[in-house]
């Protein structure tokens, strides 16, 4: 769930930044100088429709976070049918960027342990790369398209300590704005999980609620084109039958992370605000994500506005990824479905740490440790 920032708006446009503004907003190379807080890791995450940001130092048991940053910018409003990134949505990602330069530039994050990328709709669109350029001139944040491999095995990395060790596979589901990304592991050895197939379909909440937009009438039908437009995409799926079996035999289970899964997981423990702590790491059946599915169709757009665990931001896109989770559950039968509030910018700290370490601590941990992960805010 978007973590609110209670800053204030700007228009980065009417209001130029110098150099030594951009360095003390976690732009250039000035902030983080005096080696305050030298420990600390930066992720940014900017997709098709949130702009995120988490800064954390290394703890025994993953990593400790000191500060978040979440925005709804939708980035890739209108993206699916003009091919390009449109002005005002551009201009609300640069200002949420901003704003995550401050934030680093607060905590005296060094500019070296600071990974920033881009994702779905930078890809997709003509004028991605331009966009990443004026982030670069106009705030010195330096994003990195990434390609759908890298960010499949990054929501993979920042979801390893919510694996099921008893499964015989797993498989994990990152649904964005733009794009889902699916990745099959089967168990190797007692502890091991080795990757079996990956794959990235065109089809995020953003983009299939563009598609189907909600009909005041006919509502099951609506859902069920929903359902069937993600099934198709998923029809290539590359990998055997045989791990299929394995999930039909309930030896295996699925890990949702995004808010598509948050938001089932909110509706279904009827939480009167979000809480992290009982969501992420939630087990949840097939039965339960289909009844808060039903929950939130009977609700109504504003209804489903006013759930604080949705908001009016996202009101209109919830449906759309309980659609894509209940089309992946149907390809890829699991009767159980871990919550993970947890994903790529994890996956980014965690990277970064695991290369900040000694090679002899690198080698002491093996290649087997599936440990790390994400731990409560630090007060």
């Amino acid at each position: 769930m978007p973590e609110t920032d209670g800053a204030p708006r700007r228009d980065q446009r009417s209001q130029p930044r110098t150099p030594d503004q951009r360095a003390r907003s976690g732009a250039g190379g000035g902030f983080g100088a005096s080696g305050r807080e030298a420990s600390l890791f930066g992720a940014l995450d900017l997709g098709t429709n949130n702009c995120r940001l988490l800064i954390a130092k290394p703890a025994r048991d993953g990593f400790r976070v000191v500060d978040s940053f979440s925005r709804i910018v939708r980035l890739g409003e209108g993206l699916s049918r003009t091919g390009r990134l449109d002005d005002a949505a551009m201009d609300r990602a640069y200002e949420a960027l901003v704003l995550c330069g401050e934030r680093v530039a607060r905590k005296g994050v060094d500019p070296s342990r600071l990974m920033a990328v881009a994702t779905q709709a930078c890809r997709q669109a003509d004028n991605g790369e331009a966009f990443i350029d004026r982030v670069r001139v106009g705030t010195g944040l330096r994003l990195r398209i990434i390609d759908p491999v890298e960010e499949a095995r990054l929501a993979v990395e920042g979801c390893l300590n919510l694996f099921d060790h008893t499964a015989e596979a797993v498989l994990v589901v990152d649904v964005g704005g733009g794009s889902t990304e699916l990745s099959w592991l089967k168990r190797q050895g007692r502890a091991d999980f080795v990757l079996e197939g990956w794959m990235s379909a065109p089809v995020g909440v953003v983009t299939l609620a563009e598609r189907h937009p909600e009909p005041p009438t006919g509502l099951d039908s609506w859902y069920e084109a929903m359902v069937a437009d993600m099934g198709q995409a998923l029809a290539a799926a590359p990998v055997s039958p045989e791990l299929r079996d394995i999930f039909v035999r309930g030896r295996g289970h699925m890990i949702g992370t995004s808010g598509a899964i948050t938001s089932l997981a909110g509706i279904h423990l009827g939480l009167r605000r979000y809480q992290r702590n009982l969501v992420d790491g939630l087990w949840m059946t097939s039965g339960d994500c289909e009844r808060a599915a039903e929950k939130l169709m009977a609700l109504g757009p504003a209804g489903r506005a006013a759930e604080s665990c949705i908001g009016p931001d996202r009101a209109d896109l919830v449906l759309a990824g309980a659609a894509i989770m209940e089309a992946v559950q149907r390809a890829w039968p699991s009767e159980r479905v871990r919550v993970a509030d947890r994903g790529l910018r994890e996956g980014l700290l965690l990277q970064q740490m695991r290369a900040a370490r000694t090679p002899s601590r690198r080698r002491r941990r093996g290649r087997g440790s599936n440990g790390g992960g994400r731990t409560e805010p630090a007060s």
